[in-house]
């Protein structure tokens, strides 16, 4: 026997309640899967990131070694500084872009792959004897996703995300920068200071002076103005492309 107004046996107030939890629980459902699916794809990009990391550190210590044969196979160690960063993709002549992507698949257009890679080097001890072999050399790699094929980018490149140079005009707090190309910086890039090469993350760029970054720890460089290197938005706008960044003191 039903109930005035309900359904077998439960009132209507029951059955809208029912159907109501019902409701909320697909909403909830329908949320999580969006954010796995987030934490799945930033996930699977980092483990990614790491080994193309390894293959990037492998192949400078492979230019840096040179063909003897083949002057134009070499790093050029006398670019480098102590006390500034190099662009690994400037200081070597006729290197192949292929080396920069990845899968490092000659056979497949570099403009079909997803993954690219570049590097900042900087000397970290003076070249006493410039015959010395033995280089200890800061390398900072930064691994890149690109999402699109026509997309592109600020920097040397063009056709993938590189990191770019971006002035400091002050220091307004010890965590807190004033940058000259705020439309290259937000929050949660990671970005290279350029006479240390020491790596912070931002953690906010203030709204009202779109110019203001806030660090995650206090700002070590030594002298203003001064730069720093970050893998900026597509041109146009767009998603931050810089998955990683990666450093090691390599002896090249």
């Amino acid at each position: 026997m039903q109930k005035s107004g309900g359904y077998n046996g439960f009132s209507l107030t029951e059955c809208l309640l029912a159907v109501g939890t019902i409701a909320v629980g697909m909403l909830f459902i329908a949320g999580v899967f969006p954010v796995g699916i987030h934490f799945n794809t930033i996930a699977s990009e980092r483990t990614i990131a790491a080994v193309i990391a390894d293959e990037a550190f492998a192949k400078i210590r492979l230019y840096a070694a040179g063909n003897p044969i083949d002057v134009n196979d070499d790093i050029a160690i006398d670019l480098l500084r102590t006390d500034q960063l190099t662009n690994y993709g400037l200081p070597i002549v006729g290197i192949n872009p292929i080396e920069f992507s990845y899968p490092s698949d000659p056979n497949m257009d570099i403009n079909r792959k997803q993954f690219y890679w570049s590097a900042l080097c900087r000397l970290t001890e003076p070249r006493i004897d410039p015959n010395d072999p033995r280089r200890l050399v800061q390398v900072t790699v930064f691994v890149c996703r690109k999402i699109g094929s026509g997309t592109t980018y600020p920097g040397w490149a063009a056709n993938w995300p590189v990191p770019v140079p971006v002035g400091i005009l002050a220091v307004a707090a010890p965590d807190t920068l004033q940058i000259d190309q705020p439309a290259f910086i937000n929050e949660g890039c990671t970005i290279v200071d350029n006479q240390t090469g020491q790596i912070y993350r931002v953690l906010e760029r203030d709204a009202s002076m779109p110019d203001m970054i806030v660090l995650d720890r206090p700002w070590q460089g030594k002298i203003l103005p001064g730069l720093v290197w970050v893998v900026p938005p597509p041109v146009g706008g767009g998603r931050g492309p810089c998955i990683a960044v990666y450093q090691r003191v390599i002896r090249l």
